[in-house]
């Protein structure tokens, strides 16, 4: 392979619950309704939808991603965490000790979380044998080139590699950056080394 591409996807505001958050917000006993799986194997959104209430604003239906998840957490673009008064930390997924917390609130009941907010860092999943074959590492950082039809082509910086069995190849940008890039759906980026 001497163009090393990638498919990169815009990740969308979203939230992960735990099992005893989606009970308060949906009531006993409520299960997870998967409506579309996503790239990653095993993750799908959801049916459920809660509306995110920050001190300025709230931002109404945002989409829950299954499965349920040992801590609650919200993913929001740096824009959208200006437009709810929340400070939004970039993070990786689940690396949520030292953010903010927000209220979030379903058709049965709401939670208040006091940690959680975060705009998710970009990064590339692979599985083992995709990250050998691309030659990359857990942790590694890299560069992403995305050529966009609308010429606001750019190279993404600061890229974390994420190398886990259960992962398919696919690099995730929120929508601030996919706007930045002038991207409407999914594209091929290509991978540059530092």
């Amino acid at each position: 392979m001497t163009k090393k591409e990638v498919l990169v996807e815009i990740s969308a505001r979203h939230v992960h619950v735990t099992q005893e958050h989606l009970e308060i917000l949906f009531g006993e006993n409520a299960t997870l309704t998967p409506t579309k799986d996503l790239s990653q194997p095993g993750q799908y959104a959801c049916q459920e939808r809660v509306d995110i209430v920050g001190p300025k604003n709230t931002i109404k239906n945002v989409v829950i991603l299954g499965p349920t998840r040992p801590e609650t957490q919200v993913e929001v673009s740096l824009t959208e965490a200006r437009q709810l008064g929340i400070q939004a930390f970039v993070k990786m997924s689940g690396s949520i000790e030292g953010t903010n917390g927000c209220t979030l609130v379903g058709p049965k009941g709401e939670v208040k979380i006091e940690k959680g907010v975060i705009a998710a860092k970009r990064h590339i999943h692979f599985n083992e044998e995709e990250a050998k074959a691309y030659n990359v590492e857990d942790n590694e950082v890299v560069m992403v080139k995305v050529d966009s039809a609308q010429e606001r082509s750019l190279v993404f910086d600061d890229v974390v590699i994420r190398v886990n069995k259960n992962f398919k190849a696919a690099m995730h940008i929120d929508t601030d950056e996919g706007n930045a890039a002038g991207l409407t759906q999914a594209v091929q980026g290509e991978i540059i080394k530092k």
